[in-house]
């Protein structure tokens, strides 16, 4: 994969060098790799928080993976959390997102524009340590990076659970962000056979997601179903796993 211009440029005068910013923060260096944990960035709706899981020291680090929470959790949901747990030791930096509302506390997600805002602003952390960023997120935080690949520059996008539509409602479909990011960058939807908010025969031609059988909008499967919990994660963990493998080499 190869990181756009756009967000180099950027990281290069807004990331700073190894130290700590304005009231402690933690500022990353361009070109290093980050530390482990969260890092406090400043954003117009206010802190952001980036919680890091670099690749492991014996790996080469080849992307960062950035992932936004819904508007309904957090970064604790367990797509983020098991994608966090695996791919630092496939040469993954893993960035978990939490946008400014919920580092406020509050329990209600601001206007898309908003959310857009607070994503944008910190790209360029993101993309301090020089290389390609691949953006991701789940429901709400899948529409985020669908909307700014383009212009951020995402070397690909990776959406979780993604919201096609409001259950019940398939004539508000939201699949134009999914056809412009997929005009933008490579992307990869991984959706829930029983997800009420699209399921995956529901997605345009041609950009149908890997399907996780039984699994609802959290990617939870019924204890009656014939895919445990277990398997049903793996499914998504393997479909993102070879699809982030296949884009280095498609670099090559």
């Amino acid at each position: 994969m190869s990181s756009r211009g756009k967000a180099n440029e950027s990281a290069d005068q807004t990331a700073g060098g190894g130290a700590a910013g304005a009231g402690g923060r933690r500022r990353a260096a361009v070109g290093r790799a980050p530390g482990a944990g969260p890092e406090t960035v400043p954003t117009p709706p206010g802190d952001a928080r980036i919680t890091w899981h670099p690749a492991v020291p014996a790996v080469p680090a080849r992307c960062v993976l950035a992932l936004g929470h819904g508007a309904g959790g957090g970064i604790e949901a367990r797509d983020l959390a098991a994608l966090a747990a695996e791919l630092p030791g496939r040469g993954v930096h893993v960035a978990l997102v939490e946008q400014p509302w919920r580092v406020a506390g509050k329990k209600l997600a601001p206007a898309p524009r908003t959310l857009d805002a607070g994503w944008s602003a910190l790209w360029p952390r993101l993309a301090a340590p020089g290389l390609p960023v691949v953006a991701g997120g789940r429901s709400a935080g899948a529409r985020v990076a669908c909307r700014t690949a383009a212009e951020l520059g995402a070397a690909a996008v990776l959406a979780l659970a993604f919201p096609l539509h409001p259950p019940g409602r398939p004539e508000r479909s939201r699949a134009g962000e999914l056809l412009d990011a997929a005009a933008a960058a490579p992307l990869l939807v991984v959706q829930g056979g029983a997800d009420p908010f699209g399921r995956p025969s529901e997605f345009p031609a041609g950009r149908r997601p890997v399907e996780v059988p039984h699994a609802d909008h959290g990617f939870a499967v019924p204890k009656r179903a014939a895919t445990t919990q277990e398997e049903a994660l793996a499914v998504l963990v393997d479909a993102v796993t070879g699809w982030l493998a296949g884009l280095g080499r498609a670099e090559d």
